[in-house]
């Protein structure tokens, strides 16, 4: 069963890649005593995840922080090292933390896993964005198609706002 609106988010370990190397990120870290808009692709790099997805949160960082955002996370089933390279080629360093959830169990434990086994893909994120203030979920915006981007576009979320 998925994660709903005014469930608790649970705890997982995401990994970061920064200067000193790979440092691991606690959900209850990320989002304890904070309101984070936290969106997740089902993979790097890839068409609609790059062109479309984490470039709209890129150009909207300041107006979501405007709005009380303290930060804004993209998570995909990618390792850290990926995830720092697509971070460096969407120019999202200081506006998007780029996290990465490499063996999917945070998405199997939010009830968002996507298998794409068929695809050569494995399992993966489904593509969503949720609002969460202080560890529990305000808004959850699930696409019922990895490949559209509406329900959780940086301009739905800000909308939720």
């Amino acid at each position: 069963m998925a994660i709903s609106v005014g469930s608790k988010v649970p705890s997982a370990t995401l990994q970061k890649k920064t200067a000193e190397g790979v440092q691991q990120v606690t959900t209850d870290d990320l989002f304890k005593g904070k309101k984070v808009v936290v969106f997740a692709v089902p993979g790097a790099f890839t068409p609609t995840c790059s062109a479309k997805h984490l470039p709209g949160f890129v150009q909207n960082a300041a107006a979501l922080k405007g709005k009380g955002v303290d930060t804004i996370a993209c998570i995909s089933v990618n390792d850290a090292f990926v995830m720092e390279a697509w971070g460096k080629d969407q120019k999202a360093d200081g506006k998007v933390e780029m996290l990465a959830d490499g063996s999917a169990a945070f998405a199997k434990a939010l009830g968002l896993d996507l298998d794409l086994t068929a695809r050569g893909m494995g399992v993966r994120a489904k593509r969503f964005a949720m609002i969460v203030e202080d560890g529990t979920v305000k808004q959850l915006l699930v696409e019922p198609n990895p490949g559209e981007l509406v329900e959780s576009s940086a301009e739905n979320v800000l909308s939720k706002l």
